[in-house]
């Protein structure tokens, strides 16, 4: 079985690597629709349509013009993501996603941040590098 340590993960926004990210989840499901008869014992289901969302953490960068700063709530982006990294034969998962929330975190003694949530929209296509 192989694992992946959490610094080999790299986050695209078109071509460009998005700086400073802290870390990102993908999260993907299925609809599934009753198509139980009457005289079935045990009820059953088919598969709908699928769906991906998720979420984007980093330190603050102002300097990132064409990665963080592209990542304004309401914008559609064009993104890979690549939990194993960028070397050939890496797994990715790309797609358009609507940027549904951008947050700024300030505090006292601490890393300025920024979080995104997106909604993807279309299909989500997994492959390699």
């Amino acid at each position: 079985m192989a694992t992946h340590h959490g610094k080999e993960g790299v986050i695209k926004s078109g071509s460009n690597v998005i700086a400073e990210v802290t870390g990102f989840t993908l999260d993907t499901t299925a609809d599934t629709v009753e198509d139980t008869s009457l005289s079935d014992t045990a009820k059953s289901f088919l598969v709908g349509r699928t769906a991906f969302s998720g979420t984007v953490d980093m330190h603050y960068d102002e300097t990132d013009s064409n990665g963080q700063e592209t990542l304004d709530a309401g914008a559609t982006i064009a993104f890979t993501l690549l939990p194993e990294g960028n070397t050939s034969g890496d797994q990715s998962f790309a797609g358009s996603g609507i940027i549904t929330a951008m947050n700024v975190g300030v505090t006292l003694d601490g890393v300025t941040t920024r979080s995104v949530s997106f909604q993807g929209t279309g299909a989500l296509t997994v492959g390699t590098v």
